[in-house]
């Protein structure tokens, strides 16, 4: 079922991206494909609390309510627009980045062939750079990877896959020359991708060696290994928008959407007691 959602919710993104501007339902049609996206997310937190993982509880539950909030300005828009559509039209242009997003990664996630298929490339690469630096690890599996009697199965998580396909999407989606785009995408995606190589031989390393005692997973992969991911990922994004200034509208028009309503909700609800 969950599936099933995802596909309608970048169906309904992807038609809302390819209507041509003066066709007023396009904006309906995106709302659409934000409320079924949030649905979508807010579905994630059972299998992190499963496992353990508060962060990317806090995180899927945040971009749940991006997408409510996204849809809500969505159908305001459509109600009220007029023939001069907003300048920058940031609703849109995230709809676009989404919807390309979304398209480059869920097939991944979905589809048997291509997830085996990343899996195994990065489990392969791992298990090469710790031969390269003299690791004794040993795969158990296609997906696992072993090391002092420790073992560790890599997921699609494991891929970096989510925050290429993000990048790919909001590359993508802006108006540009094609140099710069080329540019944006050399100076993130390949980098990613390496750089997470690099995590998961530390989270293996890790845990391999009990770094951190009883909890070094935990400890590694939970939370070390995410503060690292994040740092990279703000100094990527920096890099890519200084070479594609067109992102910052983008991410701004965000920020300021999500707060200018948070702002709104709190007013109401102080001007109520």
């Amino acid at each position: 079922m969950i599936e099933n959602i995802l596909w309608v919710a970048v169906a309904f993104m992807l038609l809302g991206s390819i209507i041509p501007k003066r066709v007023r339902a396009r904006r309906l049609l995106s709302a659409t494909g934000w409320l079924f996206f949030s649905v979508h997310w807010f579905y994630q937190p059972a299998h992190y609390i499963e496992i353990g993982d508060r962060f990317n509880v806090a995180l899927v539950i945040l971009v749940g309510i991006v997408c409510l909030i996204i849809a809500h300005t969505m159908i305001k828009e459509y109600k009220g627009i007029d023939e001069k559509a907003p300048e920058p039209d940031i609703t849109s242009m995230a709809t676009v980045a989404t919807a390309l997003g979304s398209l480059f990664y869920f097939p991944f996630a979905q589809m048997e062939v291509l997830n085996i298929g990343i899996i195994s490339l990065v489990t392969d690469n791992v298990f090469w750079m710790m031969g390269a630096l003299g690791i004794p690890a040993e795969m158990t599996a296609w997906n696992k990877i072993a090391l002092n009697g420790y073992q560790v199965e890599i997921i699609l998580a494991c891929t970096a896959i989510e925050s290429i396909a993000l990048f790919i999407g909001l590359i993508v989606s802006v108006n540009a020359p094609f140099r710069r785009q080329a540019m944006a995408f050399l100076a993130s995606v390949p980098v990613i991708y390496i750089l997470n190589i690099i995590r998961d031989v530390f989270v293996i390393v890790a845990y391999g060696y009990q770094w951190f005692g009883p909890n070094s997973f935990d400890i590694a992969h939970h939370t070390i290994a995410k503060i690292g991911s994040g740092i990279a990922l703000l100094v990527i994004a920096y890099i890519v928008m200084r070479i594609l200034p067109e992102l910052t509208d983008l991410i701004e028009g965000i920020w300021l959407l999500i707060t200018g309503f948070v702002q709104k909700i709190f007013y109401k609800v102080v001007g109520n007691q």
